[in-house]
């Protein structure tokens, strides 16, 4: 069964965007990327590339990770807003929004069903795993289908910002095995997570 990912950039202390949301890697972004993590995310994740930079890195490996990409409105209009319809032409491509009323590119697929039935639904399917590239308001929403956890964690705190499953994440404890690990000398690190599906219970003192 095809497992879903959450591949996401984070600060160390847990955000993965400023408050504004904006993208933090972008040119008025908090995290100029080092060369090393770019190096890195080329070699063993160049899927995860949007297709300008494929293109301007000379970067035409298709990945062995994924093949689908789901994402949020709000992460889908960062694209749009830099004139991308389809950020990502090289993976099929999931928008997931009650909000617009028809996807932009034909090549994007629009939900605006349930996300989590949708996405049970994808890992039924044949194929590599299903990138879920963000937003943290539509990891909350799959936050319990969510299989794998890949961190790419910047050596930076901001203090304030969007958290990993957004705002208003409900309260819900779930354990995670570190699979692998790669330290990089920037200081920046990807970290592997796989969910431990054994129910865990909160007990009051």
């Amino acid at each position: 069964m095809r497992k879903l990912v959450y591949f996401i950039a984070a600060t160390l202390d847990g955000f993965i965007a400023g408050p504004d949301g904006s993208d933090p890697s972008g040119p008025d972004g908090f995290w100029p990327i080092p060369e090393d993590y770019l190096e890195h995310l080329i070699a063993e994740y160049p899927e995860t590339l949007p297709g300008p930079a494929r293109a301007a890195l000379g970067v035409t490996a298709e990945g062995t990770h994924f093949d689908t990409v789901a994402e949020g409105r709000r992460s889908y209009e960062i694209g749009l807003d830099a004139g991308l319809t389809d950020a990502f032409p090289h993976l099929r491509h999931l928008v997931f929004s009650r909000t617009l009323g028809e996807s932009p590119d034909p090549a994007v697929e629009l939900v605006s069903g349930d996300p989590a039935a949708r996405v049970r639904e994808l890992k039924q399917e044949d194929g590599k795993d299903i990138w879920l590239v963000g937003g943290g308001e539509l990891a909350a929403s799959l936050y319990a289908e969510i299989d794998t956890l890949i961190l790419k964690l910047s050596p930076t705190t901001i203090g304030a910002g969007i958290p990993l499953f957004g705002r208003n994440a409900a309260f819900e404890p779930a354990a995670w095995g570190l699979r692998s690990q790669k330290i990089l000398p920037s200081g920046a690190a990807y970290l592997t997570y796989e969910r431990n599906r054994q129910t865990l219970s909160v007990t009051a003192d």
